[in-house]
């Protein structure tokens, strides 16, 4: 099997676990996201094997599909605030997950580095989107505040779960000998 032919299928495969992981949700959060079962470690995975250039296409499909399960069209939302969510709740932060393997020549720590990093942008992504879109709706005194609770909620659970998910799998190795760390 060619390189390209691999890479295309390794995608595709990271792009259905984390797909299925999206679904095993420990907990839902009332106006969306959730603690899951390692569902970004698919995808920060794949950026840590083949890098930052190449996973951000999968990335991007990941992305588009977590939109599409979502139920975001079916919310009620103003066309302006739709778009916002699509974008900022959404495509951007799944988008960033390519990112995770932007320090992956360092080793380890690099890896835990770059996981916490998108973690933190997807976490703004997200925290952007409560206080500029869903500010709105007035239904919160302080939106920043609000939007710092509520995302941070599901985010920091699932930062957590993700940095140790990957140590754990990073210890492993037959995992680094198959990534070629």
């Amino acid at each position: 099997m060619n390189e390209k032919t691999q890479k295309l299928t390794v995608s595709a495969v990271m792009i259905a676990l984390a797909t299925a992981l999206s679904f095993v949700k420990l907990w839902e959060m009332p106006l969306g996201g959730a603690v899951t079962l390692l569902s970004m470690l698919p995808m920060c995975l794949l950026s840590v094997m083949y890098g930052v250039k190449w996973s951000a296409l999968p990335c991007f499909v990941y992305a588009a599909i977590q939109m599409a399960v979502s139920g975001v069209f079916g919310w009620g939302l103003t066309p302006a605030v739709l778009v916002g969510a699509i974008v900022f709740d959404y495509l951007a932060p799944f988008t960033c997950l390519c990112f995770a393997g932007a320090f992956r020549k360092k080793g380890l720590w690099g890896i835990v580095f770059g996981i916490l990093l998108v973690c933190v942008v997807r976490f703004l992504f997200h925290f952007a989107s409560g206080c500029i879109f869903f500010r709105s709706y007035e239904l919160f005194n302080n939106p920043y505040m609000w939007s710092l609770a509520y995302n941070g909620t599901f985010m920091l659970p699932e930062l957590g779960l993700t940095l140790v998910g990957a140590v754990a799998l990073f210890k492993v190795p037959a995992i680094n000998k198959f990534i070629k760390l």
